[in-house]
């Protein structure tokens, strides 16, 4: 089962879910305000994608956040922290397809790589 963690009035995450359901691929939603994203995973997602992909450094949220606590995604473990801390920061929409992890939305390689 695939698994799309994200925010619901997210407007990519919106864009992904409308590609997914016009396509009839099965998804379940997680929204991060609802159930945030444990340390395991968000470690997890950054060891496969990295620290860059996964922190959201042009939205809301991270330019809200103070210098320090920025300075402090610049490690792994850094990010990892603030990324528990304010889910929010995490760059939208993260999806678990089995052993594959996608960050963002692309339809290209949704069509290439996400099956129903």
């Amino acid at each position: 089962m695939i698994k799309l963690y994200g925010i619901s009035n997210c407007e990519t995450v919106k864009k992904a879910r409308a590609w997914l359901d016009a396509k009839h691929v099965r998804y379940e939603f997680v929204d991060f305000k609802k159930a945030p994203p444990s340390a395991a995973q968000v470690k997890q997602w950054v060891d496969v994608l990295g620290v860059d992909s996964v922190v959201n450094r042009r939205g809301t949220t991270w330019r809200k956040l103070d210098p320090a606590m920025q300075a402090r995604a610049e490690t792994k473990a850094g990010a990892v922290a603030v990324l528990v801390e304010h889910p929010s920061a995490i760059k939208r929409p993260v999806i678990e397809a089995g052993k594959d992890l996608l960050i963002g939305f692309d339809a290209e390689t949704y069509a290439e790589r996400l099956k129903g």
